[in-house]
């Protein structure tokens, strides 16, 4: 369902190892990176309107307390589960472990905290 996000950081340089990990794992490469914002994915298009792009802009003071809340597309259940550990491996905190959630019979999540307080999921919604 997400088109494309914009997601306010801090100093770029602070999560840039986190969104690369968690990028990375659910297969969304890295298009841009320049004093402003990283991009990730690819900008949607007539031709392919099943794209994804997310952008995390510079402006944010150190550990915003927000509810912001961001939940990205995954590919399988094993992209999940790599979005968690690579997640976690680049500095994210653990907001839930990989596994099934109750919203239907097929929902495979889990949650992590981003270096500036975001709140990210990766979903995957496939049978195992």
């Amino acid at each position: 369902m997400i088109d494309h996000v914009s997601i306010i950081a801090g100093d770029l340089n602070r999560p840039e190892k986190f969104y690369d990990a968690i990028m990375g794992a659910l297969g969304y490469p890295k298009v841009v990176r320049d004093s402003e914002r990283i991009g990730y994915g690819l900008r949607s298009s007539a031709e392919h309107p099943e794209r994804c792009y997310i952008s995390i802009r510079g402006g944010l003071p150190k550990r915003s307390e927000s509810r912001r809340h961001w939940a990205f597309r995954a590919p399988s259940r094993d992209a999940v589960i790599a979005f968690h550990r690579d997640g976690l491996a680049a500095g994210g905190m653990d907001y839930g472990a990989p596994g099934p959630r109750g919203y239907h019979e097929h929902y495979f999540a889990a949650f992590l905290i981003d270096p500036d307080g975001n709140r990210l999921e990766a979903v995957c919604h496939k049978a195992e």
